[in-house]
């Protein structure tokens, strides 16, 4: 199954909890400074590739954002995006 570059898909509700909840422990954790990747909302483990790949289309294709993000941006936009869900 390919990739449709074109569609705006959001995030489901449960992973945007979950993003939410990852960036504020790490911005508590480490300050405002810290920077994640989308992979920091997965164990260490591909147990669930096809949420992996919702949130890599949501980061990668979506809104290109670079590896490394400052967890308050991404915060920021899941907020954003959330309030619509």
């Amino acid at each position: 199954m390919g990739w449709n570059l074109n569609e705006n898909r959001t995030m489901n509700k449960a992973i945007c909890e979950k993003i939410i909840s990852v960036c504020e422990d790490k911005i508590q954790e480490k300050g405002e400074n810290v920077g994640l990747s989308f992979y920091a909302f997965f164990a260490n483990k591909n147990d669930n590739p096809k949420l992996l790949m919702e949130v890599a289309q949501w980061w990668i294709l979506t809104h290109q954002i670079n590896h490394f993000e400052k967890a308050t941006k991404i915060l920021e936009m899941i907020k954003f995006e959330y309030k619509n869900l």
